[in-house]
């Protein structure tokens, strides 16, 4: 159960990562938006400048170059704000695609898994304590049978041979104990 539940929790921050960079695919045209909007700024800046050198209307030239170098400039930031719209959309998406899922498989998951923690403990505890060994094989008797089927039968039963405090029967009773509770004997 536990590999499952880290399984499924790799498998969908895996598809929530690949969903994220099929995402980040729609960034590209505002990338070369922003490229292509400061290229001609660029430009346009430098044929201005040229322009500005030219006699008696070079500051008439320059003005409009300069004037689309701005708006070349507008085209680049537009083209930011793209990219960031989409990059804060993948991350939005990709923080709902993990965060549902996992939450999910761990209320489904994680409280069986605290209350066995917390009964194995008691188990481990119990054949610490005196006398528990003789209770979990006890408890071995009064569950289900089939899993005592597997078992040697001594003259007299089981029962009997734990009455009469037969040590061997009681380990192999323990043992059932254990391994009904999910512990190794």
């Amino acid at each position: 159960m536990d590999l499952i539940a880290v399984l499924l929790i790799a498998a969908v921050v895996w598809c929530a990562l690949a969903v994220r960079a099929a995402i980040m695919l729609l960034a590209e045209p505002g990338r070369k938006v922003e490229s292509s909007g400061d290229s001609l700024a660029t430009e346009l800046g430098n044929a201005g400048d040229a322009a500005s050198d030219v006699p008696l209307v070079g500051g008439l030239l320059s003005k409009p170059l300069e004037s689309a170098a701005d708006a070349s400039t507008g085209f680049a930031d537009a083209g930011e704000s793209l990219q960031q719209a989409v990059s804060h959309v993948a991350t939005l998406t990709t923080t709902v695609l993990i965060v549902v899922p996992v939450a999910f498989v761990l209320l489904l998951w994680l409280p069986p898994r605290l209350r066995w923690i917390r009964r194995s403990k008691t188990v481990r505890r119990l054949v610490d304590a005196p006398g528990g060994v003789d209770l979990l094989a006890l408890r071995a008797l009064t569950g289900p049978p089939g899993d005592l089927a597997a078992l040697p039968v001594p003259p007299g039963g089981l029962a009997d041979a734990w009455r009469r405090g037969d040590q061997l029967v009681i380990a192999d009773l323990c043992k059932v104990a254990l391994r009904r509770a999910g512990l190794r004997p």
